[in-house]
């Protein structure tokens, strides 16, 4: 395991175009939280452990200017997971000082935790964190851009070196950002079945995987999914000098049927009643917040429960942004959840 980006890192495996391979992976959270763990705890983490990296993995051929194609062939998830409501982290933080934690049993394709009765979250597994290895030259520019952000008062990791592994790659980038060749993605959709496309930047490639979620709203606004464990069968391919690579990560999704839900629309609109102009960040807030009122007033859970589910299992939409001045971005609550 690892949990930076570094180019100089020893692959564990090595693998032709065309070969599968299967990877254990830890919990993004690094194994901090588990069965016996409380409330209290998720409030103690040590961030900078996560996420905790299989890999990396040299792909036969692989080289600059190429692109890589990795088919999720399979996922194995662990049978507990956990969902924390972290203070200081997530989109709603300033309304959730407290830590809170949600402790999941996963059995027959399902996830289902004492802390939310009646609710039982079938499986969409998927890994929040894929990627390759950047060049020590594409390290020191993404480093450089990162560090400047910050000085503009841009919020930025920072870099605990402390926390690395191995400690050789204390040099290395965080896993926390996506960034142009991978990382902390978190897109649901990266299921099995579906395909990641990614540029590669040194010789082998050098792919590592981990930050495995058994379900995951799309926006994972508390700033975790359910956290597990697990195996990931991986099948690779390479396009060699392709006409277009792109810029930033891309992927195709398998299909999947709709799943019937129920969503509240947020717009630009705040409390006090003051209108600003296409404020995304404003409109989800707003969308959030209803949803947040739909399930402790609706549905009867506890705030911190209804967020810790918001991040489980709600998708955020952007469904139109041409509208001046009002965007609006609708928060999708899967009712299938509710069966129990």
């Amino acid at each position: 395991m690892h949990n930076r980006w570094h180019p100089d890192l020893d692959p564990v495996a090595g693998v032709a175009p065309g070969e599968e391979l299967v990877l254990e992976t830890e919990d993004g959270l690094a194994g901090q939280l588990g069965p016996a763990s409380g409330h209290e705890d998720a409030g103690s983490l040590d961030l900078g452990l996560g996420h905790p990296l299989a890999g990396p993995v040299r792909v036969e051929g692989a080289e600059p200017g190429d692109v890589l194609e990795i088919d999720f062939v399979a996922y194995e998830p662990a049978d507990f997971g956990v969902t924390a409501v972290i203070p200081g982290f997530g989109y709603l933080a300033d309304l959730f000082p407290d830590p809170y934690l949600v402790k999941w049993e996963i059995e027959a394709g399902r996830a289902r935790s004492a802390e939310l009765p009646g609710v039982a979250v079938p499986g969409a597994t998927f890994a929040g964190v894929a990627g390759v290895a950047p060049s020590h030259a594409t390290m020191a520019r993404m480093r450089a851009r990162e560090e400047e952000l910050r000085a503009r008062g841009g919020a930025v990791a920072d870099d605990l070196p402390e926390t690395a592994v191995p400690r050789r790659a204390a040099s290395g980038l965080r896993t926390i950002p996506p960034r142009e060749l991978g990382g902390n993605l978190d897109v649901p959709q990266l299921v099995a079945g579906s395909r990641l496309l990614l540029p590669v930047d040194v010789p082998g490639a050098l792919f590592s995987v981990g930050d495995l979620h058994f379900a995951q709203g799309e926006g994972e606004v508390c700033g975790t999914g359910i956290e597990v464990a697990g195996s990931v069968t991986l099948r690779f391919g390479l396009r060699k000098r392709p006409a277009w690579v792109p810029p930033f990560p891309a992927y195709e999704t398998p299909g999947r049927p709709a799943r019937r839900a129920f969503a509240t629309v947020g717009l630009p609109i705040a409390e006090d009643g003051r209108n600003e102009s296409l404020d995304l960040s404003l409109a989800t807030r707003r969308a959030l917040l209803a949803m947040l009122d739909h399930l402790t007033l609706e549905r009867g859970l506890g705030r911190q429960a209804a967020y810790a589910l918001m991040s489980a299992v709600v998708d955020l939409r952007l469904s139109e942004i041409v509208d001046v001045p009002n965007p609006a971005v609708s928060a999708l609550l899967p009712l299938d959840v509710f069966a129990g």
